[in-house]
């Protein structure tokens, strides 16, 4: 049973930073394309950053362009969203994401449960 969880959220103000992490199991997760999303209530699922299975240069949203880093370790099967300057609009619940890529298109295959983030003016 594939798992992706989603831990590191929490309360911070503005101007702060979170590590977000995701352990991923139950998959090989060195095939997977990893990504994060975050979502708002009433609002679509948005996308933050994604990292292809070897990292190098990652795509990331344009609202976190510059602040938001994403990385992976291959051998904890865990990738992580490295959050700084962050914004009261940043706040949301952050999603982990597993998937492949067929072109340019993200074809995502498993998600995780969710982590809230919290940014306080």
């Amino acid at each position: 049973q594939v798992q992706l969880v989603e831990s590191g959220g929490g309360s911070v103000q503005a101007g702060g930073s979170l590590r977000l992490s995701c352990a991923a199991s139950g998959l090989t997760f060195s095939r997977y394309v990893m990504g994060w999303f975050r979502q708002t209530p009433g609002k679509e699922r948005e996308f933050v950053a994604r990292i292809v299975r070897s990292g190098g240069t990652a795509p990331y949203g344009a609202s976190v362009k510059g602040r938001f880093t994403i990385s992976r370790d291959n051998a904890k099967n865990t990738v992580y969203l490295q959050m700084n300057s962050l914004k009261p609009e940043d706040t949301a619940v952050y999603f982990c994401s597993a998937g492949l890529l067929s072109g340019s298109s993200y074809a995502i295959h498993y998600w995780g449960q969710g982590t809230q983030v919290t940014v306080s003016s």
